[in-house]
This record gives structure tokens, C-alpha cells and sequence, in this order.
């Protein structure tokens, strides 16, 4: 079998080096020159911590993810106000929680990866064609390739999703935010920040910094906004969105690097009816993008391909495989799309009233015995989606 995969992000990475594994010839597809850059910190923790245990690639995660002492909250002054203890919401997790960059995320996976795996970058897709036993892509280039399948993990605005099930519009729920990161270099932000995710404890917007390894600084922004449209430059927007906050907040935009090494997006996400059609398949962000406001999806979108993988190499035809891709993991994603949807108002309150209540839930989280509360609310509910999967093989095999 072979298999194009459009996207050499986390989730199409995560793909690739699943069914490369199984002995199945794929290739990836990636439209930008190489690999991003921009991206911000995530807490990787569910069923894309199992995937990648089983993958044999955690050490290799593990070894480049960053320690997180706590996640603060600070005033226009500085002061902290409330805070999340890191360490205490590992152990509610059973320690299997790490805090890791995107891009070294994708590092990890992308150096794993067997050298029978074709990789592309430079070789968008603009046209697809399905012939019933396989199916054509058009690249950039103009190069036409057949396979047997084509996977798009090419994300939130994925080109296979606009051209094999229509347009974005139709599968896209804005969630009233947009979203930005960057980074920039300033010794005396970084000594204060330390070993912390310090976090603006204001309304309607947010800004956010950690520290990194060679000396710099990552920020995270986020605000609300009920037009989802992106602006042109994003280095001004910021400025110009962001500048009223306190603290170290406008020595960071005086520092924001140019628009084109800002990362910025709308907060949204994707729900569609069926996530196939015909030899086409989605996965990850292309097809259940849960937002950042969910904080889980790179989690999801290496535990979808891990079941992907596993269900094309085991299942009678693809038509089956992928019948089951999506009944094993629909309901997983659905729950995860709603949690982030009921979390919105406490991830960024709206007034003050929510924020001193969300200060309050914060601060009663610390309490002995109560850890797990403040987890299941930021999370949602566990998950053995890889665990199981994985014990339903064995027991198959026996």
C-alpha cells in the first residue's frame, strides 16, 4: 500500500512514521520550504503521550521538553494573583505530562522517521482526483502522483479538506479569539519569568511568557474578538491590540520580531459530518481541530494518526479501516470540542466578576485533595483511546 500524506506537521509526521513502521511506502507532501519555526508551548499530556510511549519516541520528547514550575498570573504590576502548581498538576496526571515547543515536537518526529519515508517540502497539493482503487494528486510543481490513499493532516485550513469536501466556511466554528506567538530576547524579562508560564491577569486579552533554552523568550497572546478575519500585519496588531497591558508587556512588543516570524491564527474549530470520502481521509486539525482553548491538539492529532495507522494496516479493506478510524475517535474529539467551548469564559473572562471567580477556583485548586478537580476541569475526561487500542491488538494476536 501506498500513501501520500498531505502536511509534515506533528499529526502527519506522527502518520508517517506509524505506517512506515507497518512496512506501508508513504510519502509526505508539505507546501511551505521547510519545516515552521513559529509555534507555541503546549502541555502534552492524554492519548498522544500513550502514542508516542508506544512509538518508543517519549525519551526523545521528554528530552526536550522544558521544566514548568508553575503557570502565574500576574497583575498590571507584576504581582501574582493566582496560579497553577505545575508539579501538583503532573501528579494529578500520574506524571505523564510534559510542557514542550511545538517545533521540537515535530524535531522529535521528524528525525524518527525511517529513510523509506519520502518527505517533500516545497510540493503543496492544488488538485485531487479520485479514481476509485487509488487516487491522483496534483502538486505545485505541476507533478502528478498516485497512491492508494491520500491523508490530509495539512491542519485548520487544510487545502485536501477545501478540495475534496468544500469549502472552509462550511466546517469552521470561530471560537471569538484569535490567537498569536512569537519570540524575542530580553535578559531581564527572562530572569523574572524563571522557570514559570506567567500569564496577564486581565480581561479580554492576554499575553503570556516562558522562558527557553538559548536565553530567549516565548510570548503567547490571545484576545477576544467577534471578527474572525486575520489582519494584514500581525507585528502592528499586536501592538496596537496589546499595548494597554502592564507589567512586561510593552517592552515585549517593542521587541516583537517582524509579521512574517509571527505566528497568528483565529481560535476556532472544525466539526464535519464524516471525515472520509471516497480514498480521501482527514486527521488531526483538518478534520477535529479542538483549539487551543482545549489545550490538547497535538494530543489528539498523534493519537488520531496512531489510529489510523493501526486500523489501515489490520482492517479487511480502507473503506472498513476508515469506518473505524472515525467511530474510535469521534467521541473522544467531541467531548474535547465541548469541554474547551464550556471552558471559554474561564480561559479569558469576559469581567471582572469572572475573573475575581476564576482567581477564587484557582486559588481553593490548591487546597490539599482538590488537584484532580482543577484537572478534569481543564482537560475534560481521561482517555485510554491508544491504551485500549493497543490491548484489543494483543488480544487479537493471541
Amino acid at each position: 500500500m501506498k500513501v501520500a500524506i498531505c502536511g509534515a506537521g506533528i499529526t502527519g509526521l506522527a502518520l508517517a512514521h506509524r505506517l512506515a513502521a507497518r512496512d506501508v511506502e508513504v510519502v509526505v507532501l508539505e507546501r511551505a520550504a521547510g519545516p515552521r519555526e513559529q509555534g507555541y508551548m503546549i502541555d502534552f499530556f492524554g492519548p498522544g503521550f500513550d502514542a508516542v510511549e508506544e512509538m518508543g519516541l517519549l525519551p526523545e520528547v521528554e528530552d526536550v521538553a522544558y521544566r514548568v514550575d508553575e503557570a502565574s498570573l500576574l497583575d498590571e504590576r507584576g504581582r501574582r494573583r493566582a496560579a497553577i502548581d505545575y508539579v501538583r498538576f503532573g501528579k494529578s496526571l500520574r506524571g505523564r505530562l510534559c510542557s514542550i515547543m511545538r517545533p521540537d515536537l515535530e524535531r522529535v518526529l521528524r528525525t524518527a522517521l525511517p529513510s523509506t519515508v519520502d518527505v517533500r517540502f516545497g510540493s503543496g497539493v492544488t488538485g485531487v482526483e479520485d479514481l476509485g482503487d487509488r487516487v491522483r494528486v496534483t502538486l505545485t510543481d505541476g507533478e502528478e502522483l498516485e497512491a492508494d490513499l491520500l491523508v490530509g493532516a495539512d491542519g485548520i485550513h487544510s487545502t485536501v479538506r477545501r478540495l475534496v469536501f468544500g469549502a472552509e466556511d462550511r466546517f469552521l466554528r470561530y471560537l471569538g479569539f484569535h490567537t498569536a506567538a512569537f519570540v524575542f530576547e530580553d535578559e531581564e524579562i527572562r530572569e523574572r519569568v524563571g522557570e514559570r508560564f506567567c500569564l496577564t491577569d486581565t480581561i479580554g486579552m492576554q499575553m503570556g511568557f516562558y522562558g527557553l533554552r538559548d536565553g530567549k523568550l516565548a510570548a503567547f497572546a490571545v484576545h477576544r474578538t467577534p471578527d474572525p478575519a486575520l489582519p494584514s500585519n500581525a507585528r502592528e496588531t499586536l501592538r496596537a491590540t496589546y499595548g494597554s497591558l502592564g507589567w512586561a508587556v510593552p517592552k515585549a512588543l517593542d521587541l516583537c520580531p517582524p509579521a512574517e516570524a509571527v505566528y497568528y491564527d483565529q481560535v476556532a474549530q472544525i466539526e464535519m459530518p464524516s471525515w472520509s470520502r471516497g480514498r480521501v481521509v482527514l486527521v488531526g486539525d483538518a478534520c477535529y481541530a479542538v483549539s487551543l482553548l482545549a489545550g490538547q491538539g497535538a494530543s489528539l492529532g498523534i493519537a488520531g494518526a496512531f489510529v489510523l495507522a493501526e486500523q489501515l494496516t489490520q482492517a479487511h479493506s480502507i473503506e472498513d479501516a476508515f469506518a473505524k478510524y472515525e467511530e474510535l475517535v469521534r467521541p473522544v474529539v467531541t467531548e474535547k470540542q465541548q469541554v474547551a467551548r464550556r471552558g471559554a469564559r474561564w480561559f479569558l473572562p469576559a469581567n471582572r466578576f469572572l475573573l475575581q471567580a476564576r482567581r477564587v477556583f484557582l486559588r481553593a485548586a490548591r487546597l490539599p485533595g482538590l488537584e484532580r478537580t482543577l484537572a478534569t476541569a481543564v482537560t475534560g475526561k481521561s482517555t485510554a483511546l491508544v491504551t485500549n487500542l493497543k490491548q484489543g491488538t494483543e488480544i487479537r494476536s493471541r
